[in-house]
């Protein structure tokens, strides 16, 4: 009978969990690449649901005040992921699908009490998963473009050797990259054929905050003010050659480790399924001495 209703309980609540994931939508790591990027044209192919939510965040986001820094900070970050949405819109929106889970979490209390609190945790896991998805997405860009950066200063070295022309070399080069980079250098070359283009450089440095970048886009704007840079750019590559070289041993230094925590976790599953055929047998056999 125990059996019977622990088997029950689990399906319950993988089932209620799969359920909740499909009908709130929450974001994982996966798809806060295509996080929605909000507008009246965008929302129109979206579900009803989906719609709702982002009427009512647009409400009341326009009762949540930030500070300068804050609003800033987060404009630029959502502007770098692609989401045309206001800071405060973003951190409504956030609580908003967080106030529908727990507002099924307590009609579930009346209903099936027993996945009431499963309901809050993921609640609570949806509010922290949507305020920090920007985030995340943020770091797997940095990382993407700092692995991209050694070959991007050799090619600018290189370059400027025939040309001194910023943009002329970054849009050449955003043709040969893709992901992160190629969108990065798409909004900067952009930014830079309609405004000041050490002002672009400056605003591409502070979307991604990586101090790799800041390197270069010093070496950049060095460049653009008529500084000899060729030199540095030389020097830089080398430094991020060598810094690249330090990054993949290290990276091979945990594989090991990687591979022991998973022999680790393996003999434990087999230890568990052993132990409980084990403790199956002890149980029956006491039935029946009784």
């Amino acid at each position: 009978m125990y059996e019977i209703i622990a088997s029950f309980s689990l399906t319950v609540f993988i089932g209620t969990y799969f359920v909740l994931l499909e009908i709130f939508k929450v974001p994982t790591k996966r798809r806060n690449k295509t996080f929605l990027a909000v507008s009246r044209k965008g929302i129109q192919k979206e579900k009803f649901l989906e719609v709702f939510i982002l009427e009512l965040a647009q409400k009341i986001g326009l009762l949540i005040k930030l500070s300068n820094q804050k609003k800033r900070k987060l404009l630029n970050s959502l502007e770098s992921v692609g989401i045309n949405m206001t800071p405060e819109t973003f951190i409504a929106k956030a609580y908003v699908s967080t106030g529908f889970i727990l507002l099924f979490g307590v009609l579930a209390l009346f209903i099936f009490p027993i996945i009431a609190p499963v309901i809050i945790v993921i609640g609570i896991l949806v509010l922290f998963n949507e305020l920090n998805s920007v985030d995340e997405f943020l770091k797997k860009s940095r990382e993407e473009i700092e692995r991209e950066l050694p070959r991007f200063v050799n090619t600018v070295s290189a370059s400027l050797k025939t040309s001194r022309d910023v943009l002329m070399i970054l849009d050449v080069y955003k043709e040969t990259t893709k992901g992160a980079f190629k969108r990065e250098l798409e909004i900067t070359t952009g930014d830079m054929k309609t405004g000041n283009i050490e002002s672009a450089l400056t605003r591409f440095n502070t979307r991604i905050n990586s101090n790799m970048l800041s390197e270069v886009i010093r070496g950049l704007i060095g460049v653009v003010i008529g500084d000899y840079n060729i030199v540095y750019f030389e020097m830089l590559s080398h430094d991020f050659k060598a810094l690249e070289i330090q990054k993949l041993k290290a990276e091979v230094m945990k594989r090991p480790a990687k591979i022991k925590r998973y022999s680790v976790m393996l003999l434990a599953c087999f230890i568990l399924t052993y132990l409980s055929v084990m403790f199956m047998q002890i149980i029956e056999s006491m039935g029946n001495l009784f």
